[in-house]
This record gives structure tokens, sequence and C-alpha cells, in this order.
């Protein structure tokens, strides 16, 4: 077996995200640029996205924000809109809920617009599952011991 002469594995070399800590500039939107939020994860780099301009877009996520900056359902991104496809746009950046925030404060972004702060998916936890179910399995298998029993009996 060789020796290894590397310093670590891939988790050293993915090394740890300090980015998330510091505070980085509000980057506010350019020409041919938008704000949208994200509707529905595609997969393959894609998502669909609802742009503040009232227009949904299919959007590509590049390749420096690619596997570096997890975008889910419901963040607000920048997307670059594309000149020969209105459709069609590409992801710039995606705002932490603070800076969402401030975009709302500073009118850049609408009122109306939820910040979800946690990416989990909200569970209803109100589900009600029908009790009788279980309890007509159980009063099945003691009618089956009873006859059972029975048959024993008239032997």
């Amino acid at each position: 077996m060789p020796k290894n002469k590397g310093k670590g594995g891939k988790n050293r070399r993915r090394g740890k995200n300090e980015n998330e800590s510091m505070k980085r500039e509000l980057v506010y939107k350019e020409d041919g640029q938008e704000y949208g939020k994200v509707e529905k994860m595609l997969g393959n780099g894609r998502l669909e996205a609802y742009c503040f301009d009232g227009v949904k877009r299919l959007c590509h996520i590049r390749g420096k924000l690619r596997k570096k900056v997890w975008i889910n359902q419901g963040d607000i991104i920048l997307v670059g809109l594309r000149d020969y496809q209105d459709t069609k746009a590409d992801v710039i950046m995606k705002y932490n809920p603070d800076e969402v925030r401030n975009l709302k404060t500073y009118g850049e972004i609408p009122e109306s617009v939820k910040i979800e702060e946690d990416a989990d998916i909200a569970f209803d936890h109100t589900a009600v599952f029908p009790d009788d179910a279980g309890d007509s399995a159980e009063s099945d298998s003691e009618t089956d011991k009873s006859e059972s029993e029975e048959d024993i009996d008239d032997i």
C-alpha cells in the first residue's frame, strides 16, 4: 500500500466555511439585473425563480456559486437577465436574510416578500392518523384465537 504524502484528505481540501460570519457589502441590482425569489429547484444547476418585475424565469446557477453557495427554495437571489432570452437568466448571487431585510427597508424589493430564515421544510405536526385501523387488526387476531380455541374444544 502506498504511503500518503499529502497533508490530508478531501475534507481538508474543502476547508471551513468562515465566510458566513463576515459582513459583506450589500450589492444592489444594476442595469440588466433583477431580484427574484426561488420558486422551484429543478436540478442540474437550474432553478425556477419569480423575478420581481413580474416574470417567471428559468435560471442557471453559474459555476462560481455551484457547490459553494447552496440555494434553496424561497431564497432571494440576484439574477442577470439575458438580452436574447427573456424567459431565462443566470444566478449572480444569493442574499442572506439580513441582506434581504436591508433591501426591504431601502425599498429595493417589495414589502410583501416573506423572508424564510431557515431552509428546513416546515412539517405539519397536526396530522391525525386513524387509530381504528390498528384496533381492527387486533380485534381480528382476537377473533381468530377464539375460533381456534373453539375448534380445539370440538376435538
